[in-house]
């Protein structure tokens, strides 16, 4: 019998759980015109992805490579790009616990980029940020085994997949099972195991907002670590997913505070703290990060600049593309 991943469900993860369920519903009624939101969040995704692991292609470039245009940009990262198109377009063709269809997944995501495409790797390996290293991934030789374990919970389990998509994931980066491509592959595979619940899923940008938070990202895994349990991970994971959810939900215009619909508002170029507390008006620094800039950035409508160093004295914040159209939705409505 498969080992079980140490994890807690906590009542804040039970609760996000049957919140996102609601919201998958919504979403799955209301998804008559489906095909455009795929086109348009899978281009997010992919940029959202690729995005924290250093390729700098914008969304704009992404289309025009998906419309066969020419992009001027470093040749490694279009081929990422091309790589991870192709590996999103075959996700209906695997199955999560397959060990096969995931040495396929890597071997597609990494096809020209590295030399173990498609294999675990034969040496060591550790996770950096800059130039620390924060976690020494299990050694080589036991990487078929732990990912054999793995596999098999993952094939066996009860819970939700909510639940067993976020721990996979975890658990997956814990062992680093490939020289390069481990973090694209991780959140990939979530969202396969996601979209077989429910395939909407797979067509929401969970990436993209991940990428806006991506120190938050790290840190969750490193508390998973230091704790030896997945629960801050997987709060961080179904917070993310449920702000897919609620910025993609027709219903989610109403639900939009007036503090936020402010922010979008003056929020014409990137901006300081300080600069748009001037230009809302605003002097309590503490009421405008917990009314206007925490909501905004939690439903995935405004991000930082920095996402890297969130506490920089010149970290500034911009609209996405989702608070661009939520701003433009805003304007267009009577």
């Amino acid at each position: 019998m498969a080992t079980r991943p140490p994890y807690t469900l906590t009542p804040g993860i039970v609760s996000l759980v049957a919140e996102i369920a609601e919201r998958v519903g919504q979403l799955t009624l209301a998804s008559e015109d489906r095909l455009r939101l795929r086109r348009a969040n899978r281009i997010r995704t992919i940029q959202g992805s690729l995005a924290i692991e250093g390729n700098t292609l914008s969304e704009e470039q992404i289309t025009a490579i998906v419309e066969g245009k020419l992009v001027i940009a470093p040749p490694r990262e279009i081929q990422e790009v091309r790589n991870a198109l192709s590996a999103y377009e075959r996700l209906d063709h695997w199955r999560p616990e397959r060990e096969a269809d995931l040495l396929e997944a890597h071997g597609i995501l990494m096809a020209g980029l590295l030399e173990e495409a498609g294999r675990y790797r034969s040496g060591g390996v550790g996770v950096m940020q800059g130039e620390q290293v924060i976690h020494m991934a299990p050694p080589a030789k036991r990487v078929p085994e732990l990912m054999a374990d793995l596999l098999d919970w993952l094939a066996t389990c009860e819970e939700h997949p909510l639940i067993a998509g976020a721990v996979f994931h975890y658990e997956f980066e814990f062992i680093h099972p490939f020289a390069d491509g481990n973090g694209r592959l991780g959140r990939l595979w979530q969202t396969l195991i996601l979209s077989r619940w429910r395939p909407v899923l797979a067509d929401l940008p969970v990436e993209s907002l991940v990428h806006a938070h991506q120190a938050d990202y790290y840190q969750a895994i490193a508390e998973s670590t230091e704790q030896t349990d997945s629960a801050p991970f997987i709060q961080f994971m179904l917070e993310h997913i449920l702000a897919a959810c609620q910025v993609n939900t027709p219903q989610v215009t109403p639900e939009v505070t007036p503090q936020v619909v402010r922010l979008l508002a003056v929020l014409d170029k990137p901006m300081g703290r300080e600069a748009l507390m001037q230009a809302l008006g605003l002097k309590d620094a503490k009421h405008f990060r917990q009314h206007y800039l925490k909501p905004a950035m939690a439903a995935g409508l405004v991000e930082m600049i920095q996402p890297d160093r969130p506490r920089s004295p010149t970290q500034q914040y911009r609209v996405t593309p989702a608070g661009r159209r939520l701003a433009q939705n805003q304007k267009e409505t009577p």
